[in-house]
């Protein structure tokens, strides 16, 4: 694969994962994140592994 295309690539990766924070925590905002344990420890375990994913395609 070309430079190029995966360049592209990582780039659509970070801004997909830029994009679904935003998501998860527009829901939470809406749901004054409020919840169980378990649904609040799976948005912030999702949020830190999106973060860490995309400081590493950004490296």
């Amino acid at each position: 694969m070309s430079g190029q295309v995966r360049r592209w690539l990582r780039y659509a990766a970070i801004a997909g994962d830029v994009v679904f924070i935003l998501w998860v925590l527009r829901n939470g905002l809406e749901q004054g994140f409020r919840g169980t344990p378990v649904e609040i420890a799976s948005s912030i375990g999702l949020v830190v592994l999106l973060i860490l994913n995309a400081a590493l395609l950004a490296r």
